[in-house]
């Protein structure tokens, strides 16, 4: 891969290509840095050595979302239409992936994580769609692919509640195909992207294509959706509220408009 990315570490191992986000410690992402995503996840796609790739992080968290606290409330700009439009890219993606799951996935890092066709996790890290907590509604394609992954029932949960997810029950649950010492999560993450490129690619991306037809197309339906219910919920003194209440670690002083 010629391309150069300022916030990503691209390598390969075998047929394996492996993408590491490097915004350490906790990886908050912008539209620059989903569309550094879906720019390496394309350029594999081009390259015929790699049948599969690894999505992993440095860091303690594996992306914790958007820092609502740290930057200027910019509206749907820098969060909303844009980003999703680049996020829709990453669902667009032909070839196998493999999330390495070392610690939180909050918010829009966990419809990230959610974006690779399977996760290792340890049992460090936290799986949490804590939009509702902060006073707007979900995004990155969640309403819709949380649900296809653990179940309606489980997904309401997520979502009313804002509860975080240990890596155990995450695995119990199917947000995490298998569970991994901290140590080895990346490890484990390789040696099943390698197992799947053991594969022959053109049945490979086949085989994916029949079993995720139509994933996309809905995953970015579904954004459409998102993004009506999020400008207006952005707008409201709850969501100040909620960003300044979750930043305190204390329940909202919540004003209902």
């Amino acid at each position: 891969m010629s391309a150069t990315f300022k916030d990503l570490g691209i390598s390969t191992e075998g047929a394996v290509g492996i993408v590491e986000i490097q915004r350490p410690p906790h990886n908050f992402f912008d539209n620059s840095l989903i569309n550094q995503i879906a720019d390496a996840f394309e350029a594999f796609d081009r390259d015929d050595k790699i049948r599969a790739y690894v999505l992993c992080a440095q860091g303690k968290s594996f992306c914790a979302g958007a820092d609502f606290a740290n930057r200027p409330q910019t509206g749907a700009n820098e969060t909303g239409k844009h980003l999703y439009k680049e996020a829709t890219r990453i669902f667009r993606a032909k070839k196998p992936s493999v999330g390495a799951i070392q610690g939180p996935a909050i918010g829009g890092g966990l419809g990230l994580a959610l974006a690779t066709d399977f996760r290792v996790a340890a049992p460090e890290a936290r799986f949490a769609a804590n939009f509702t907590r902060l006073g707007f509604h979900p995004g990155f394609s969640l309403t819709f692919t949380l649900p296809r992954l653990i179940g309606q029932q489980k997904a309401n949960l997520m979502f009313y509640t804002g509860r975080r997810i240990g890596g155990e029950e995450a695995v119990q649950w199917g947000l995490a195909d298998a569970l991994a010492p901290l140590a080895d999560v990346r490890k484990e993450a390789l040696k099943l992207a390698q197992e799947i490129a053991e594969s022959a690619p053109l049945a490979l991306m086949s085989t994916r294509e029949t079993m995720r037809r139509g994933f996309a197309d809905a995953a970015e339906a579904a954004t459409e959706r998102e993004l009506t219910e999020q400008e207006w919920t952005r707008k409201t003194e709850d969501f100040k509220e909620g960003v300044k209440s979750y930043a305190e670690k204390r329940p909202g002083n919540w004003k209902n408009r």
